[in-house]
């Protein structure tokens, strides 16, 4: 056994790959066709400088060390810029060479694609090899890897003059976003070509220089592959921090103008610690956090809610996963979007990890994930258990033994897991922050269809619910001054009518829109022809089949599927959306969850006490001034309806099923834990 130690210097001369004459390269190593190490991306830049360092452990010399360069390409294929080959039999033991290695192209081997520098030690490894692995695990090197340095908050405000991508002459326009592994995606806002989205998304920043941000536009369409639209990138380190950037970004490779605010704030109190070095539990460190989050500051810092620790002990009687019968297991704890993992315990099925994690709450109602997983150095790691843990659930400092659940949350797999959990956080705070939109969680693997369902079938429920849909689009419009008259003339019937309104003006508005559609079919305008339209879309969809072509009879097959999957997952997520939330409204009244209990106990008090003093007529006028006003007081204002924000923080009968603790079997027979076992 031999330990590889690697200093990734830099690139001389690297291949052009982008339209703009540079390149934005990364380094990939494999040994035996396995992936070892994979470099930071140093965008725009054709002599990049990594200094980076990795350490390997080799268990032959002839396999030698395969090094790729690669160009970053956001949401393509990344284009390749050339390889070379290290071979670890000609390196001198316990001995540093800086080694030049000249990259090549195997198809086309004339081609000069430029250098990589490294320096390379080489040392025969003696003794317990998991210890010596493990205490590379635990180096300084891999926990500030794990530690970002602070938070990049973007809000997607608009998009201006886009390129028609339609046959309609209009697109179907969403964002992504992509900042290292971490990825977002916006919502599609349907047949526009100046589109609001007023949608915000918050990232880590782990590089003290900055990053990129990179951001692509598509345009959505339904059962086939979506159109790019164009992309642009956000440099952060000519950004200045604690201070909100308005940026009007045109799009490279299409047309059009994104509107972005860019805020960066320094780091918030995230840390990795041993069991013996903690902050709770110094007596004066607690009593400053408690100061901190005391009711005193409750209008301090108004996004910063608590901070949470958790103590992850052990594990016992974990699943083996390794054909020796052991595991190496390690831990991934996760708070919202916020992750760090333990070291890894080789060859052990209780594993012992001792590591404080802290993090910083933002939400109060986000559940803390605490998941076990084997490592294969080989291929990804394989899950072993998890458990779900809501922080308004947690007993402060109760060592707690959980039993671990499977991947959905649904069932008992083998073993359990020491935990002990720390939350202080200021009520107030936590209050006003369920006020608002919850904090969307990266993309993650898209969903897949679990039950087959007809296109047909969901067009007829879709048009009987489009009109509701289009009413709801023409009101909100009218909010958001899309077209300033109109948006004059709305507010100054609703005031009329508020001011004014008696009861025989309810069935006077129902009768209005029969007016309406009267008036439009007199004239010829048939509001009815949607419908003969789309009937006419899927009887054409239908004649694709019969087409004697064998190319266009799989085309159509396929665009068939395609969109049949897409509507499958549409009904299921909007049934699981629907289900939910009355879920929601019944636990929010049955105290599933204290804390919102009571907080809905003080609003509905609050409200009933202002409706009882003052008359309804003037407070739906006040609702609606602020409605109608809100956009012309602060145009980059993130919309948001503070029931739905509320409801969205309680938990469904699902998640209370998942969030729920199973009972310890202190003697579990080897039939019933086998029987527990997923795998």
């Amino acid at each position: 056994m031999y330990q590889l130690d690697i200093i990734l210097k830099k690139g001389n001369n690297l291949a052009i790959r982008d339209r703009t004459g540079t390149s934005d390269p990364y380094v990939k190593f494999k040994i035996a066709g396995k992936e070892v190490f994979r470099s930071k991306t140093i965008h725009k830049n054709l002599n990049p400088v990594w200094e980076e360092r990795v350490s390997l452990l080799v268990e032959t010399l002839r396999d030698p060390l395969y090094v790729k360069v690669f160009d970053y390409d956001f949401g393509l294929q990344d284009d390749f810029m050339g390889s070379a080959y290290l071979y670890l039999e000609s390196l001198e033991h316990q001995r540093t060479l800086d080694v030049t290695l000249d990259l090549k192209d195997p198809q086309y081997p004339e081609h000069n694609l430029g250098s990589l520098e490294l320096a390379v030690t080489l040392s025969p490894k003696e003794g317990d090899l998991r210890d010596a692995y493990q205490s590379m695990r635990l180096s300084d090197v891999h926990r500030k890897a794990q530690l970002w340095r602070g938070i990049v908050s973007i809000s997607l405000i608009e998009g201006r003059s886009f390129q028609p991508m339609d046959a309609n002459g209009l697109s179907d326009p969403y964002v992504k976003f992509r900042l290292g592994h971490q990825k977002y995606k916006s919502k599609t806002i349907p047949k526009t070509l100046n589109p609001q989205w007023r949608e915000q998304f918050d990232f880590h920043l782990y590089e003290e220089q900055g990053g990129y941000v990179d951001i692509t536009v598509w345009d959505k369409d339904a059962g086939k592959k979506d159109d790019f639209m164009g992309r642009c990138t956000i440099d952060l380190s000519l950004l200045s921090k604690e201070h909100t950037h308005k940026l009007d970004m045109p799009l490279e490779e299409g047309e059009g103008v994104l509107v972005l605010l860019v805020t960066l704030t320094a780091s918030a109190a995230v840390s990795i610690s041993d069991l013996s070095v903690n902050m709770l539990d110094d007596p004066h460190e607690r009593h400053q956090i408690m100061q901190r989050y005391s009711l005193w500051r409750s209008l301090h810092n108004l996004k910063d809610v608590g901070v949470v620790q958790v103590k992850v002990i052990k594990a016992e009687g974990l699943m083996a996963a390794d054909v020796t019968g052991k595991s190496d297991p390690f831990c991934v704890v996760e708070l919202s979007n916020d992750r760090l993992q333990t070291h890894t315990v080789y060859k052990n099925l209780n594993p012992e990890w001792n590591k404080v994690f802290t993090f910083n709450v933002k939400d109060i109602h986000s559940v803390l994930e605490v998941t076990v997983y084997d490592e294969d150095r080989d291929r990804s790691a394989d899950f072993l258990g998890k458990v779900a843990i809501p922080l308004l659930n947690i007993q402060n400092g109760e060592r707690k033994a959980y039993a671990l659940k499977s991947k959905e949350l649904t069932g008992p797999t083998k073993g359990v897991i020491f935990l002990e959990i720390d939350v202080i956080f200021n009520a107030v705070k936590a209050g006003l922050r369920t006020l608002i939109p919850i904090e969307q969680k990266y993309i993650e693997e898209e969903p897949k269809v679990s039950k087959q369902l007809l296109l047909q079938n969901f067009n007829r429920v879709r048009r009987c619910i489009m009109f509701l849909i289009n009413t709801g689009c023409y009101i909100n419009s009218c909010f958001e001054w899309d077209s300033p008259q109109r948006s004059i003339c709305a507010f100054v019937l609703f005031v009329i009518v508020v001011w004014n309104f008696e009861l025989y003006m309810i069935p006077l508005a129902l009768l209005l829109p029969l007016a309406w559609n009267y008036i439009l079919i007199a004239s010829g305008k048939d509001t009815r022809q949607d419908v003969v339209t789309m009937e006419d879309l899927l009887e054409d969809e239908d004649e694709d089949f019969d087409k004697d072509d064998k190319d266009s009879e799989r085309k159509g097959f396929m665009n068939k599927l395609y969109a049949i999957q897409d509507v499958c997952i549409s009904v299921q997520n909007a049934l699981d959306e629907v289900a939910s939330y009355g879920e929601r409204i019944k636990n929010s009244f049955n105290w599933t969850v204290p804390f919102l209990s009571w907080l809905a106990i003080v609003a509905l008090g609050m409200a009933t006490i202002i409706i009882y003093f003052i008359p309804l007529r003037y407070i739906v006028l006040a609702w609606g001034v602020n409605k109608f006003t809100k956009k012309l007081r602060d145009p980059y204002t993130i919309d948001n309806n503070e029931l739905l924000d509320f409801l969205s923080r309680v938990p469904s009968d699902v998640q209370v099923v998942q969030y729920r603790e199973l009972k310890l079997d202190p003697n579990p027979s080897p039939n019933k834990r086998k029987k527990n076992n997923p795998g």
